[in-house]
């Protein structure tokens, strides 16, 4: 007796239809991306002399920043501690956050939080607010240009334990280019006017550099000048930093 010849059914063929296209998709497809994760730096540099004068100065940083989806995080902060023959002549300390929520490509809407300390200038503390609108200038993948503009509020403590509390204009802008794949620079400006006192205002500005040493290592080296129209009385308007060191990737 003869085995009958298996044939394919209509079901058989009806799902092989469907199912090999399917299976075929998912193989070619490739998995989801991963989210993208923090962006996190470290620097750190010294710089001690002795003979003629005696100096030391030390200088730390942090920065960790993200972008996912329509948000973008930046969180940082740096300081210095110096001394010039056993005399403290720098005590600077800085801490900020900036969010920015893009409502579209170009175009955001950001809070920014920063507070920040100068027992040279009699600063105890300086805390300032602001939340505004951003737009994105230039935009592609070797350089960004933002402009920011929004209110904002201050409160400072000072070293004769005075405290002040005005609000403020806030104009800011960024610039950040890639020269290469190992070199970057970067520039920003902030200028904090007191909205009832245009005389009272306060200008920010930076300007850096950073090179990759290694995957991980870096060299950064970067310029800051904070101009105070109005200082504590017997203390000059103008502050300025030029900070060197190493940086490190996480």
């Amino acid at each position: 007796m003869k085995t009958p010849k298996a044939t394919p059914t209509y079901l058989t063929i009806l799902a092989t239809g469907i199912l090999s296209p399917a299976l075929a998709a998912l193989a070619a497809d490739p998995a989801p991306a991963a989210p993208p994760g923090w962006e996190t730096s470290a620097t750190a540099g010294a710089t001690v002399t002795r003979g003629n004068s005696r100096t030391l100065l030390f200088t730390a940083g942090l920065l960790a920043q993200k972008k996912w989806d329509k948000n973008e995080l930046r969180l940082g902060l740096d300081g210095a501690y110096g001394q010039n023959n056993g005399v403290k002549n720098t005590e600077f300390g800085r801490m900020f956050g900036q969010y920015n929520r893009l409502i579209t490509e170009r175009l955001y809407a950001y809070g920014r939080a920063e507070v920040s300390h100068d027992a040279i200038a009699d600063i105890e503390y300086r805390l300032a607010l602001s939340p505004g609108l951003g737009y994105y200038l230039l935009k592609d993948a070797k350089q960004s240009l933002s402009v920011e503009v929004g209110p904002g509020f201050i409160r400072e403590k000072l070293g004769n334990h005075t405290i002040n509390n005005y609000f403020t204009l806030r104009v800011a802008e960024r610039y950040e280019r890639k020269i290469n794949d190992k070199t970057r620079v970067w520039q920003t400006a902030e200028l904090l006017p007191q909205v009832d006192h245009f005389k009272n205002y306060i200008l920010n500005t930076e300007i850096g550099l950073e090179t990759e040493l290694t995957k991980k290592l870096s060299f950064r080296t970067y310029l800051q000048d904070s101009y105070d129209n109005e200082p504590v009385p017997g203390r000059l308007k103008n502050d300025l930093k030029l900070v060197a060191g190493i940086g490190y990737k996480f």
